[in-house]
């Protein structure tokens, strides 16, 4: 999905709140939420009562949440997701809105491929503080 221009964080939090709505739709019953973004996770975590500019999202992502299914959200490093690195590299060339993937794009299945192996490149994290 193509949102225009919009922070990473609203990128995120949008993608969490459509991505369960469509996993809802498709009949998924049991779904974990992975983002690349402490920032988002913390954001959909804290239950946010008073107005933040991203708390229409947030409550969208609660509503969700509460469904009668097991929904759970983990943070995970962007080298823990290529799928959704190479999606997100690829959106900036779509239209607005909704688009598909082909199935034939070979380059997206090899990283679902990837993914779905738990495969991921090192990466050194340094402790702030």
């Amino acid at each position: 999905m193509n949102l225009g221009i919009c922070s990473i964080t609203r990128a995120e939090l949008r993608g969490a709140v459509e991505g369960l709505q469509l996993a809802w739709e498709l009949g998924y019953r049991r779904v974990n939420v992975q983002l690349d973004s402490r920032c988002a996770v913390e954001i959909l975590q804290r239950h946010q009562d008073h107005d933040h500019r991203h708390t229409a999202v947030s409550h969208r992502f609660q509503e969700l949440m509460q469904r009668d299914w097991e929904v759970s959200l983990t943070h995970i490093y962007r080298e823990g997701n290529k799928c959704a690195d190479y999606i997100a590299s690829r959106g900036h060339q779509m239209p607005l809105g909704y688009s598909m993937f082909p199935t034939t794009d070979t380059t997206l299945v090899s990283w679902i491929l990837y993914d779905t192996l738990g495969l991921s490149e090192p990466r050194l994290v340094m402790n702030e503080g």
